[in-house]
């Protein structure tokens, strides 16, 4: 036990449908549990969607105290882009709406995108986010049909590679500074295309030098503490 008291790192790879919270917490109880303490230092260097997988880095012990550099390294992600639809939150917590369009995709266009978006920009965050306006999150503003005014925000991406096979959906890998919402990715790509777009799937691949094929799945850990 003295380990996790002291500080270390735990990597996870986050399931589907999880809040980033809702993970540390579990973990918490679950080692408090097994090791009959009252309570343990444990938080999260990086929130990740609950629509999202993939790395989860958990700090424990001293190990909290590195937090805030280890969300500041650049993070790798993979995923996918539902072309000729647009949604309120750029991701599927939405209804998807059709675009219309006269656009035809095709793999020039698709390039000229990913050359585009690369490199040091503003981005406008989506206004389901958890970024404060006048002293509430936006997504609550939003959820409660409000108009939200985001202001944007520099932003680096530092590779961009999109693949599209003919479809209706591009998949990606990008590796971007902290900051970056991929959700307005897609949906900014979307706008460039002339198709709309939003983000259907997304999975964070690395943070740094942590890679998600160093995770372990939120069920083996948390059977380590049964």
């Amino acid at each position: 036990m003295s380990a996790l008291q002291e500080g270390t790192l735990l990597l996870i790879d986050k399931p589907l449908n999880w809040t980033s919270f809702d993970v540390v917490n579990r973990i918490r109880v679950a080692i408090c549990k097994h090791y009959n303490i009252k309570k343990l230092k444990i938080g999260h260097a990086g929130t990740l969607d609950p629509l999202a997988t993939g790395l989860l880095i958990l700090c424990t012990g001293k190990w909290t105290k590195k937090i805030d550099s280890i969300q500041a390294q650049v993070k790798g992600y993979s995923g996918t882009i539902q072309m000729g639809y647009t949604t309120a939150s750029y991701d599927m917590e939405t209804e998807p709406v059709e675009v219309e369009h006269d656009v035809k995709l095709n793999s020039e266009l698709v390039a000229k995108a990913s050359i585009q978006f690369t490199g040091v920009q503003n981005q406008l965050p989506p206004i389901f986010s958890a970024i404060k306006k006048e002293g509430k999150r936006a997504y609550d503003l939003a959820r409660q049909g409000k108009e939200v005014a985001m202001d944007p925000r520099q932003i680096e991406i530092f590779d961009l590679q999109l693949k599209w096979d003919g479809s209706d959906e591009i998949s990606f890998n990008v590796v971007c500074s902290k900051g970056t919402y991929i959700r307005s990715l897609a949906h900014d790509i979307g706008q460039f295309l002339g198709t709309g777009a939003y983000l259907s799937a997304l999975r964070r691949t690395s943070i740094g030098d942590y890679s998600v094929d160093k995770a372990e799945s939120l069920e083996v850990l948390l059977s380590n503490f049964n």
